[in-house]
């Protein structure tokens, strides 16, 4: 019995990891679309033929902030990679784990894209 209350320990522990990371990466994907609103995003929807009228209330909001959300953004996925890294050192195989791996990645991947944009309309 021992045994299971320490898997189930490892368990819960790789969870909250999970959502950790999960959150961090969130909060750096929200603080770099909202430095990305102003130029870089209504530039390339307007590239690919969709319309940016709706970004301009965010735009309007985060603009003044730009360089707060850019660093913000670039330190929460920093932090959130880091954490995807240690938590993939640490547990090697848990159940449920490509799903949130799938995830984590594509919500940094979608952050660091943003982020890349708005360094480059800064």
């Amino acid at each position: 019995m021992a045994t299971d209350n320490s898997q189930a320990t490892t368990s819960e522990r790789a969870s909250l990891r999970d959502t950790g990371a999960l959150m961090l990466a969130a909060g750096g994907l929200a603080a770099a679309f909202g430095a990305a609103s102003c130029c870089a995003l209504p530039l390339l929807l307007g590239s690919v033929g969709l319309g940016s009228a709706w970004l301009v209330a965010v735009a309007w909001l985060a603009a003044p902030h730009r360089t707060a959300l850019l660093i913000a953004a670039v330190m929460c996925l920093l932090g959130a990679g880091g954490m995807f890294v240690w938590r993939r050192r640490a547990v090697a195989c848990a159940p449920g784990l490509p799903a949130i791996t799938t995830l984590l990645m594509s919500v940094l991947s979608l952050g660091a894209v943003l982020s890349v944009l708005g360094f480059m309309y800064a």
